[in-house]
């Protein structure tokens, strides 16, 4: 028996000693004490939007509704899925996967914060993976696509030692200055191109309509 509401938190992705789930309530008070002490130093932003910001209590009130905003705006031609990240039970940040126009498209975006913890020991490439695993192995998709300001070489990091290819720059102002980013893509065949963690995907044939993806016919 799935969720009576929200098919959504059946969702989950395992790879090692993680386990990634759509962020219930309970989850969001532990994400917001991870993100309280802290995420990035604070003279740096690698945010397109600085969500980080803003000062107490403001930064506590706009971190909830920004995650129930996700569930409340849902349609299968626009969604972002964001995953709470949980190593060995403690949860460590977040890996977000979205689409517009999936069903036409196949195009997946990611998007993802750790803890300062927790930053450095490879977890960042685990869990985009995971999101990767769930997209072109589950889904469908054809290409995912990331960025990174070139101030933020440890998010350009990961992109290319998972196989995303350059894709091009542009240029975003999070706090009011312009600033480089550097765009990168990757398709399904370059996903399949070289070996991937074993991701134990549970609970996603109850969201395949969520997302936009027929569901797959019933076998008699």
């Amino acid at each position: 028996m799935g969720h009576p509401l929200w098919p959504l938190f059946d969702l989950r992705l395992r790879v090692e000693d993680f386990e990634l789930r759509p962020p219930t309530d309970d989850d969001l008070v532990e994400l917001l004490a991870v993100a309280k002490s802290g995420i990035h130093p604070p003279e740096e932003m690698p945010f397109a939007v600085p969500w980080t910001d803003p000062p107490s209590p403001q930064f506590e009130r706009n971190f909830a509704p920004y995650y129930w905003a996700m569930r409340a705006t849902w349609s299968p031609t626009s969604w972002e899925l964001p995953f709470a990240v949980a190593w060995n039970a403690e949860i460590v940040g977040i890996q977000s996967l979205g689409a517009k126009d999936f069903a036409v498209l196949r195009t997946v975006g990611t998007g993802s914060w750790l803890g300062q913890a927790f930053q450095g020991q490879g977890i960042g490439r685990l869990m985009r993976q995971a999101v990767l695993a769930l997209a072109f192995d589950h889904l469908g998709a054809e290409v995912a696509t990331s960025a990174a300001f070139l101030d933020n070489p440890a998010s350009s990091r990961v992109s290319e030692s998972i196989g995303y290819e350059p894709n091009g720059t542009d240029r975003l102002a999070p706090r009011g200055i312009a600033r480089e980013m550097r765009r990168y893509r990757l398709t399904l065949e370059g996903w399949r191109a070289r070996p991937r963690p074993e991701v134990r995907v549970e609970g996603v044939e109850g969201c395949l309509e969520l997302f936009g993806v027929p569901r797959r016919p019933q076998m008699t």
